[in-house]
C-alpha cells in the first residue's frame, strides 16, 4: 500500500494543507478553517480538524496510509497549545506520527526547500527566523502587535492612521493618505476613524488591511508615505541583522515572504538595499514554496 504524508500550515484565518506520496509527489492541496488557538474558539478549531482529516482520509484511502503529519502553527511556544493541537489530531482518529512546530519553521522549509536557512516574514505580523545544519536556531521579532511586529502590515496600517490624524491637526503636511484611508473605510471624519480604531470589534487584521494604501501613496511620491516605507524597511532590517549575526550566516540567502515584502516594492527594495550594503554576499530571494509545502518536506524527512 502506498504511503503518504501531509503538511498543515495553520495561518490566522485559514489552514493550507498539502498531501504528498512517499516519493514527494504532491497529490492534493486544499484549504480549511483556522486552527489557531490565539484567534479561534475551541469548537471551530475542532470542526476544522474534522474537515481536514476527513479530506486527508479520502485522498490517502484511509488515515492509516498517511504515515507522517507535520503541523506548522502560531503560538506553539506556549506548550499547552501543542498539547491541545495533538489532542485535536487524535480525536479525529489519526494514529500515525505527528510533529507540531512553529509556523516560522515550516515557512522557512518551504522558502528554501530545505530545513536550513533564514526567512524574513512580513505579513500581518513580522518575524525573522534562522536555522543552521548543526541545529542552532535564532529568531527576532514576532512578539505580537501590542509590543512588536514592526515593519508588518499591522504597523504600516497603524502608521497610515497616525499620519491621517497628524495631518488633520497640522503636525505634518497634508497627505494623500488621508483621502485613501477615508475612501477604503468609507469614512469622512477623524471622529469615525477614532471610533473604528478603538472599537473592540476592530482587530489587528482590520488595521493591517489598510497596508496596501502605502504602495499607491508612494507612487505619488507622498512625503508621509515614503517616510513610512523607509521606517518599515529599517524595522525589517533591524530584525534580520541579529539572526544573520547570531548564526554567522552572512553568506548564502535570506528568503522573503509575507504580503508586505511581496507586494510593496518600496519597502522590499529599501530593505534589500540596506541588507546588501551590510552583507554583500547574502542574497535576498523570494520564497520558493509555501509553508504547507515546507511542512510536507519536513514530514518526508521524518518518514521512516
Amino acid at each position: 500500500m502506498k504511503r503518504y504524508v501531509a503538511g498543515l500550515d495553520g495561518g490566522g484565518t485559514k489552514t493550507a494543507v498539502t498531501v504528498a506520496d512517499e516519493s514527494g509527489l504532491v497529490v492534493h492541496t486544499f484549504t480549511s478553517g483556522a486552527i489557531n488557538y490565539n484567534g479561534q474558539d475551541a469548537e471551530s478549531i475542532r470542526r476544522s480538524f474534522q474537515d481536514i482529516f476527513e479530506e486527508i482520509a479520502g485522498v490517502c484511502g484511509g488515515l492509516e496510509n498517511c504515515r507522517q503529519i507535520v503541523i506548522g502553527a502560531a503560538g506553539v511556544s506556549n506548550p499547552t497549545v501543542t498539547v491541545r493541537l495533538e489532542a485535536n489530531v487524535r480525536e479525529c482518529g489519526y494514529q500515525g506520527k505527528v510533529f507540531i512546530t512553529g509556523d516560522q519553521e515550516t515557512a522557512l522549509c518551504g522558502a528554501h526547500d530545505s530545513e536550513y536557512g533564514i526567512i524574513l516574514i512580513a505579513g500581518t505580523g513580522s518575524i525573522c527566523y534562522g536555522k543552521k545544519e548543526d541545529g542552532m536556531i535564532h529568531r527576532a521579532g514576532g512578539y505580537g502587535h501590542l509590543i512588536d511586529d514592526e515593519g508588518s502590515g499591522y504597523s504600516i496600517g497603524r502608521d497610515l492612521l497616525s499620519a491621517l490624524v497628524r495631518a488633520q491637526d497640522g503636525r505634518i503636511k497634508e497627505t494623500v493618505i488621508t483621502e485613501m484611508v477615508y475612501a477604503q473605510l468609507q469614512f469622512t471624519t477623524v471622529q469615525q476613524i477614532i471610533g473604528f480604531v478603538y472599537n473592540k470589534e476592530t482587530n489587528k487584521k482590520d488595521i493591517a488591511a489598510l497596508a496596501p494604501i502605502l504602495s499607491v501613496a508612494c507612487t505619488q511620491e507622498d512625503e508621509a508615505a515614503l517616510a513610512i516605507a523607509a521606517k518599515s524597511a529599517q524595522s525589517l532590517f533591524e530584525i534580520a541583522v541579529p539572526v544573520v549575526e547570531k548564526l554567522s550566516m552572512q553568506q548564502g540567502s535570506l528568503a522573503m515572504t509575507g504580503s508586505v515584502l511581496l507586494n510593496n516594492n518600496y519597502v522590499r527594495n529599501a530593505f534589500v538595499e540596506r541588507l546588501n550594503e551590510r552583507y554583500p554576499d547574502l542574497a535576498c530571494i523570494k520564497a520558493k514554496k509555501d509553508a504547507a509545502s515546507g511542512a510536507v518536506l519536513m514530514a518526508l524527512n521524518r518518514l521512516e
